[in-house]
């Protein structure tokens, strides 16, 4: 019988199991970690500079996104795309499809400008006070130069993630958030000689920093032992057929994100009606939880690849194994947050407490305290949501991640809107709406996952001999 301590290492060390899943996936949670940061010092220096441009910088930030979803989350499913190319010895094919992702961003990040003159009436329809919709519609305008960069550079990173280089991913994105504080700081206050341009200042800075990032991304792709052997230079064209194969997978990835980010985004507008404090102190608490969830996001990005190639090599239950086993890791990380944020939530707001007056942050903490105690007790499900939604995209199931999205995004939504408008629900009430939409979330794709339908999934272009389960 073996001892306890070789069955332990045994078990984190067989293929697929903890250890080659976070061997892969650690370098994305430094670079989405680097990435809530970054996020985090925004709001930070925002609020230092003023508190209303912190509780601008979320809506619009988060609108931002919200119409970025689509054209995004195509251009990042090429990661499951690569990743089965790469198990099943299909390089070729690699540099091909990395190039029609990055054509959605050159066609779709243009058309973003033509938003710029609608912003101002999008969020005075809202109901916000005249100056926080004023400062939201700054944030938006200036973020909208960025959005072809942020496309572009999420397709050019699956390159890297969907081979498992994520360390490449982790410099990158690093360089980049790094450079982001560095002009948040810079143009926020007006340091070193720059002008001191407040909350555009900061949208400026993501800007940069996501052109930046593309930049490096493209110096990469080119290097001469990239260039031959996936077809970097022979793929740089339309390809209709493949283009079609990563619209059909990835509009419902992308139109999953939208159903998600947009029911988001309508209750953080929601909850903006409530007063500038309630919707800062829920800027605060979705800040502070981003050290939760982002850096779970590339765990999840990680599983994805990992998936992908073990059905590209035809080898589904060690894509189930590697799902577990990122489960484990994501309870285990997001628990022990959850722990933290219960136990000791002021320090987590120590950098508000910095550079805000005693009584402004007296009152944010008091409210984001109790907020950060919703955040804990949905932890684990969201965890669930993460990772159980990114083992079934490296299959190729998105329809069903989108319907889920869609039909059980719409309901939460419905009912804050109804309660703030007609029935006086609060803050908590808007909070437990919230949580138990995210508890929901998290069974329906668990529900999915121990189904198995997407064990029989591919999103590559496959042989019939393709087809059968190699031991």
């Amino acid at each position: 019988m073996k001892p306890f301590w070789r069955w332990v290492q045994h078990w984190w060390l067989r293929p697929c199991g903890p250890g080659e899943v976070l061997r892969v996936s650690w370098p994305l949670m430094v670079s989405m970690g680097s990435g809530a940061v970054m996020h985090f010092c925004d709001r930070v220096f925002l609020s230092w500079y003023a508190p209303e441009a912190m509780a601008a910088a979320l809506p619009a930030g988060v609108l931002h996104f919200t119409l970025l979803c689509l054209p995004f989350g195509i251009a990042i499913y090429v990661n499951p795309f690569v990743a089965q190319y790469e198990g099943a010895g299909r390089f070729d094919r690699i540099g091909r499809v990395v190039w029609q992702g990055v054509w959605i961003g050159v066609v779709t990040g243009p058309l973003f400008l033509l938003t710029i003159p609608l912003a101002p009436d999008w969020f005075r329809a809202m109901g916000h006070s005249a100056e926080l919709a004023r400062l939201e519609t700054l944030y938006y305008q200036v973020l909208t130069f960025g959005a072809g960069a942020w496309i572009c550079g999420g397709a050019m990173s699956a390159f890297f993630t969907g081979r498992r280089k994520t360390r490449v991913v982790m410099w990158v994105d690093t360089s980049a958030a790094n450079l982001n504080v560095i002009l948040d700081y810079a143009w926020i206050f007006g340091h070193w000689g720059l002008p001191a341009w407040g909350i555009e200042g900061a949208a400026w800075a993501t800007v940069v920093s996501q052109w930046y990032r593309l930049v490096v991304y493209l110096w990469l792709l080119f290097r001469p032992h990239l260039r031959e052997k996936y077809g970097i230079l022979s793929g740089l064209r339309v390809d209709t057929a493949l283009l079609k194969r990563l619209f059909y997978y990835g509009a419902p990835n992308g139109l999953q994100l939208l159903a998600e980010v947009a029911a988001f985004t309508l209750m953080l507008l929601l909850i903006g009606r409530l007063g500038d404090q309630a919707m800062a102190a829920t800027t605060a608490a979705f800040n502070v939880n981003s050290f939760a969830f982002i850096p779970t996001l590339g765990l999840g990005i990680g599983l994805t690849a990992i998936v992908g190639r073990e059905l590209g090599r035809n080898r589904p239950h060690r894509a189930a194994l590697a799902a577990w086993s990122a489960m484990l890791l994501a309870w285990i990380y997001m628990g022990s947050i959850a722990i933290w944020y219960v136990l000791t939530p002021d320090f987590f707001l120590l950098g508000y407490g910095a550079g805000m007056s005693p009584e402004s942050f007296e009152s944010l903490r008091r409210t984001t305290t109790i907020l950060l105690r919703f955040v804990a007790a949905y932890c684990l499900f969201d965890a669930m949501n993460v990772i159980f939604a990114a083992a079934l995209k490296g299959a190729g199931d998105t329809r069903y991640i989108f319907l889920a999205n869609l039909s059980l995004s719409t309901p939460p939504v419905v009912i804050v809107w109804l309660g703030v408008h007609y029935f006086g629900l609060g803050l908590w009430g808007c909070w437990l709406i919230l949580t138990a939409w995210v508890y929901t979330l998290g069974l329906a794709f668990l529900v999915r996952f121990l189904q198995g339908h997407w064990r029989q999934m591919r999103v590559i272009e496959p042989a019939p001999e393709e087809l059968v389960e190699t031991p």
